[in-house]
């Protein structure tokens, strides 16, 4: 008998590009497509996302917002856009960003005016991209989002099998490894690797599922242990290194592609800085000296990126301070603008359930309306484009 003992076997060892004093040892390791401007502009929407990040929990605070989740300060994720169809998790609003989102998107979601996709029906931070950036909405239901990328890359597959003239596609689902603790993930990887499904999983390992540490999640080496379990490729990447998420990314899509497709598992290793969200004191169950280790430039992925740009002689602290002037300023000014618009239409509320509004749905809708005509002091209908006559 020779019996497979986990911990008998190596440690995944963690794929880095940058060293610690935050320089590249090996360039051959680096594509050849990555310029000093290109990064530069990973770094502006990394400080856009940091700052934005800071003001809406501020905001939450005082009453602006009713919730907010911060990203956790890992490398930009999503940096290959060269993907087509993404399903997230609710803290990646970076991968937003890097794909085209804009400060205008941001803040009509999180202030539900009329500009926001979703109608102004889904909590903030829960944005919604598909038809501008090619990203599903974020749900806040946990681990659904996995066998979501799992079905949508088997059906570029099969769209690609029979459209050759364009670039075959992948699909993209990230999600945190609280969620690789839900039965989706395990279903999601075991049906995609069985059809060979062309799916990128990320996990971004922070170390915590709101207030439980990965300790107390499971006893095996991380996430990309169970990739092998599964038949899939799989690689553990150092999240806070720009470098090695862009190179692992990249590799990672080229192999999904290899053969007619197949799935990949990366798992991005980083920490959670911020509390879980708005609604959460993460020093109940973390030290501040565990924070501030991880808020130190050998690992914070921006203090990191900074260094480096410094380095290079492109970035230096009076740019760094400018940019960070007026990215806050845009900030405020667009969050500030969205408040001011309207709310959606009341009738929204009815809409996009089924094709043609129901009998039932017809005779709440009109209940709806004479509530609030009956007691127009209780309801705040004229906040709302078209106000009464918008049911």
């Amino acid at each position: 008998m020779e019996w497979d003992v986990p911990s008998n076997a190596p440690k995944i060892p963690t794929f880095r590009v940058l060293n610690d004093m935050n320089r590249i040892d090996d360039k051959s390791r680096m594509s050849s497509d990555i310029t000093s401007s290109e990064v530069l502009k990973w770094y502006k929407n990394m400080l856009t996302v940091n700052i934005m990040d800071a003001i809406m929990f501020d905001a939450q605070r005082h009453g602006r917002v009713s919730f907010y989740m911060v990203l956790i300060p890992s490398a930009m994720k999503g940096l290959v856009c060269a993907t087509n169809k993404l399903t997230l998790h609710n803290r990646e609003h970076g991968v937003f960003l890097q794909r085209g989102f804009e400060l205008k998107d941001f803040m009509s979601q999180l202030a539900a005016n009329c500009n926001d996709p979703g109608k102004g029906r889904n909590m903030p931070v829960h944005y919604s991209g598909r038809s501008k950036v090619g990203v599903h909405a974020v749900a806040s239901t946990l681990g659904t989002q996995i066998p979501h990328a799992a079905g949508a890359g088997y059906a570029l597959k099969m769209q690609d099998r029979e459209d050759t003239s364009s670039p075959p596609r992948v699909a993209v689902a990230y999600f945190g490894e609280g969620a690789a603790s839900e039965g989706d993930f395990h279903g999601a990887l075991n049906i995609a690797s069985v059809i060979q499904s062309p799916v990128l999983f990320i996990c971004r390992n922070n170390g915590f599922a709101i207030s439980t540490p990965a300790s107390e999640q499971y006893k095996g080496d991380g996430i990309a242990s169970r990739g092998r379990g599964y038949g899939i490729e799989s690689l553990r990447v150092d999240g806070t290194d720009i470098f090695a998420v862009y190179e692992a990314t990249k590799a990672a899509r080229e192999k999904a592609l290899e053969g007619g497709g197949r799935p990949i598992l990366l798992e991005f290793m980083s920490y959670r800085i911020s509390h879980h969200s708005t609604s959460d004191d993460s020093l109940a169950y973390r030290s501040a000296d565990d924070v501030a280790y991880w808020k130190s430039p050998q690992r914070d992925p921006i203090s990191r990126l900074f260094q480096w740009l410094k380095n290079e002689g492109v970035w230096n602290e009076e740019l760094d301070a400018e940019a960070r002037k007026q990215i806050r300023k845009d900030v405020i000014r667009e969050l500030t603008m969205a408040e001011r618009e309207k709310k959606p239409e009341l009738r929204a509320v009815f809409d996009d359930v089924y094709a043609e509004l129901t009998e039932e749905a017809r005779s709440q809708r009109e209940e709806l309306k004479r509530l609030i005509q009956k007691y127009p002091g209780e309801y705040d209908a004229e906040q709302h484009v078209g106000g009464i006559e918008g049911l």
